[in-house]
Parts: structure tokens; C-alpha cells; sequence
């Protein structure tokens, strides 16, 4: 996969550290080290008062545990072989959801529901269960609701798989990165292809309409011919989604990547040339470049979702749902109530503490103020759409080296501009995160030794 030296010069100009967009302003720049409980709520009961009986709401939560550190993740997470810490935790979970069911009028309508972690599939079908219905108990269900979970190929079990899907859930995610065994065992994820393709039938033969594989490139030791491969071999499962995931190398955030170093990974010309050839083998299968590391195949609602330019993002990525609440719980989850942001605490033992008082356990917060909110939804159209109407009221917050920027990156051919309308090429998806970066105001205010909180774009 020989790149052209154009690709390589816009390789070298544009690979530098990136945020993922999954909100603005990213995390890193937030205003409000804590937020007052109160202020939060309102700001809660003012998004659900304008969208639930609409859009409903969206519900990500937090499971940390897993039994084995997989040294490449950068997700919050509690490593324990001890399962007699799955039921306080989950009790903490819904004295939370109770925290927040007390301000609602009315029940909320969950239209989205999102399992991640750690490893949820590290908690017993029985606890699931329990936590689940304890969620049920106290909304609706929409008709037309999402409801997914992360899945390790090594203990996801037909019994979870079976449990979860007659809870409403009909998307499973694998968490697959690789499968040369040189690249697993450097980042502890042993997993062979015999467990990836058992877990993927069985969910198929139970009836889950969506199972997406997660891949990552970029990894210790990943070779041209190793990435091959392992699409070769997702290739005999064919996922109806994938993600392709750019490794996020930030050692000084994730210890545990200091188990290898900068020298065992591909360079810049490398890590993009592993990037091609991915796309171009993916493509060849029949899967469209959603945006964002994302893949589907027409069949899938992500893909009709962004033909219908009816994607959406937030904390938890891509998705088909358009609620403007999302509230996050467990140890460190993000809640998004349109106008602000939410973080809670990061230490498990932490959190449970707060909620047992019967009190939000807040981290850190973000109210967005005007000129956010225009930029948020800018960044939104871009990542969602590809493109942007440059309407007057946002013109008139950006300052002149933006459309300095965006005319350079016309001329690199990697977005297109008139009629005061900016539409990102197919050159450019590889780019996207650098296409919004260039509307980031935030981030251009804050010195660059603060990029280092971010992964490379690249």
C-alpha cells in the first residue's frame, strides 16, 4: 500500500493530536471543575421537558470490571477477579437512576440504551437482569428503542446473550482490535478466532439484528500483511458494523501502554498505510465509510441513518438516535443535557459513597454558552453530515484564520467550499477530525502542551 508523496505530505501536515468530537467543547477544556447538583438538574429537567415526549431520552451505563487489564485501553475500568463487587455496584446504579426519575414529571421514554465499560459481560446474566428491570421499572420503553452492549468474545455467553436480547437488546459490539497473536499477547487480549466466530453466530441464531466488530490499527507490531489478515478472517463473519479505530497512544493517561514503546509501533507513514489498506479491503466487502473510523453495510440502520443524513453523535459515538438528553451512569459516565455536560466520579469506591449518601457524585461539568452551542452543532453537521451551511451567525464568531485554514484544505482537496457551504470530500473523511478542529474555538484559546490530552488524529 505505497502512498503518493501528497499523501504522505498531508499525513505528516494533519496527523497531530486530535480530539473525536464525541462532544464540544471536548472534555479537556470544560469551564466547571463541579457543577452545583441543583444547577444540573435544572438543566436536566429543562432537556427532558423539551424532548422526551418527542425524542425520548438516551441511557449509557458504566460497567468497569473486567478480569484482565488489555494493556492498549484507555477506558475507565477496575481490574478484579472478585465478583462479589457486582451487586453493590449495581445498587449504587439505580439509587442514581432513582436520583434522577425523583425530577422527572413524567416517566421518561428511553429510546437508547447502551451498555459499555470495562466489561460488561464480566457482570452475570442474573445481575443484568436485575439491573435492567430495576431501569425498566421506572420508564417506558420507546417502540422504535436501540438498546446494545459491549461483549468480550472470551465470556460473553449464549446465557448473557439470550437474557439481554429478551430485555429489548438487538445490537452486540466485540471488542476484537486484532487477531495476530504477536499483537494480542503484547496488549493482553488473547482471544482466538474460534470464540470471536461462536459468539457471533450464536447471537445471530438468537435473533440480535446488529453485531459490530471493533478494530484498531495502529498497535504494537501491526504489519501490512498481519492487518490483512485479520480482515481476511472478519471477513468469514461479516459484522454488520465496524469500527476501525485509529490506537489512541497516550501512555501518561493509560499506564498500562508503557508495556511497550513508541519504537514498537508504526510510524506515521506506516500507521496510515495500515489505514489504506483496511479501508480499501473493507470497502471491497461492501461496507460504506460511515465517517469517523465508522463502517456499515447497506443493510444496517447506522448506513440508512447516514443516507437520511440522520446520524447523530455523542459520548457513546455514532448513533441512529436523535435525543437531546443522554444521561450517563456509574463511575465516570458523561451525561449530555444539550446545554451542559455532566461527568461523575472516577474512583468506583468514590461513587458509591456519593449515591449511598443519596447525592449526585459529581466530577466536573460544562455549561455551553451561546457561542458553544453554534460550534457544537457546527461540529455536529461535519462529523454527522460531512458538510456545513456557514450561515452569517456563525461566520461572524469565527475568526479570519478559519477560512484560511478551510481554503488550504480545499486546495489539498480534502473539502469543497461555495455557495456558503462546506462539504468534505471522499478525500477528506480520512481528515475529518482535522476538518473539525478548524472550528474548534476552545481549543485554538488554550496554549498546544494542552493537545497532549489527545491521540493522534491519524
Amino acid at each position: 500500500m505505497k502512498m503518493s508523496t501528497q499523501q504522505e505530505r498531508l499525513v505528516q501536515k494533519y496527523n497531530v493530536p486530535a480530539p473525536r468530537y464525541t462532544s464540544y467543547p471536548t472534555v479537556p477544556f470544560w469551564d466547571n471543575e463541579k457543577p452545583a447538583a441543583d444547577k444540573w438538574m435544572q438543566m436536566v429537567q429543562r432537556t427532558f421537558a423539551e424532548s422526551n415526549a418527542e425524542k425520548g431520552i438516551s441511557l449509557y451505563i458504566h460497567l468497569p470490571f473486567c478480569e484482565a487489564l488489555c494493556t492498549y485501553c484507555g477506558c475507565n475500568k477496575r481490574i478484579t477477579k472478585n465478583h462479589k463487587v457486582e451487586g453493590g455496584y449495581l445498587e449504587a446504579v439505580l439509587k442514581e437512576w432513582d436520583l434522577y426519575l425523583q425530577q422527572f414529571p413524567e416517566k421518561p421514554v428511553i429510546r437508547e440504551l447502551h451498555l459499555g465499560g470495562g466489561t460488561p459481560t464480566f457482570f452475570s446474566p442474573e445481575n443484568l437482569s436485575l439491573l435492567l428491570e430495576g431501569i425498566y421499572a421506572g420508564a417506558e420503553l420507546h417502540p422504535e428503542k436501540e438498546f446494545s452492549f459491549e461483549g468480550h468474545p472470551n465470556n460473553t455467553t449464549t446465557e448473557h446473550l439470550q437474557t439481554l436480547y429478551d430485555l429489548g437488546f438487538r445490537r452486540v459490539s466485540y471488542g476484537i482490535q486484532d487477531f495476530d497473536l504477536k499483537v494480542q499477547l503484547t496488549i493482553n487480549r488473547f482471544q482466538p478466532y474460534k470464540n470471536v466466530k461462536h459468539v457471533t453466530d450464536e447471537a445471530r441464531r438468537i435473533g440480535y439484528d446488529s453485531v459490530n466488530f471493533d478494530l484498531i490499527y495502529g498497535l504494537p507490531y501491526q504489519t501490512l500483511q498481519s492487518v490483512g489478515e485479520t480482515i481476511d478472517k472478519v471477513a468469514q463473519l461479516m459484522p454488520d458494523r465496524i469500527a476501525f479505530y485509529s490506537y489512541a497512544h497516550v501512555p501518561w493517561v493509560s499506564p498500562g501502554q508503557r508495556s511497550y514503546t513508541d519504537k514498537d509501533l508504526p510510524d506515521n507513514v506506516e500507521k496510515r498505510a495500515l489505514y489504506e489498506l483496511g479501508l480499501q479491503k473493507l470497502t471491497a466487502l461492501g461496507y460504506t465509510d460511515i465517517g469517523m473510523d465508522h463502517f456499515a453495510l447497506p443493510h444496517d440502520p447506522l448506513y440508512k441513518a447516514m443516507q437520511q443524513k440522520e446520524l447523530h453523535r455523542n459520548f457513546m459515538g455514532y448513533t441512529t438516535c436523535q435525543t437531546d438528553l443522554m444521561i450517563g451512569l456509574g463511575t465516570s459516565s458523561i451525561s449530555d443535557a444539550k446545554y451542559g455536560y455532566m461527568q461523575n466520579l472516577k474512583k468506583v469506591e468514590d461513587y458509591e459513597a456519593a449515591v449511598n449518601r443519596i447525592e449526585l457524585g459529581i466530577f466536573k461539568g460544562h455549561f455551553l454558552t451561546e457561542e458553544d452551542l453554534r460550534i457544537k452543532e457546527a461540529i455536529l453537521q461535519i462529523a454527522c453530515n460531512g458538510e456545513l451551511e456557514l450561515e452569517e451567525q456563525l461566520i461572524a464568531i469565527l475568526p479570519a484564520d478559519t477560512f484560511a485554514a478551510l481554503e488550504e484544505m480545499e486546495e489539498e482537496g480534502l473539502v469543497l467550499l461555495g455557495n456558503n457551504k462546506l462539504i468534505v470530500t471522499p478525500n477528506g473523511k480520512a481528515f475529518i477530525r482535522n476538518v473539525c478542529m478548524v472550528f474548534d474555538l476552545r481549543l485554538k484559546r488554550n496554549v498546544p502542551s494542552e493537545l497532549q490530552v489527545f491521540s493522534k488524529a491519524i
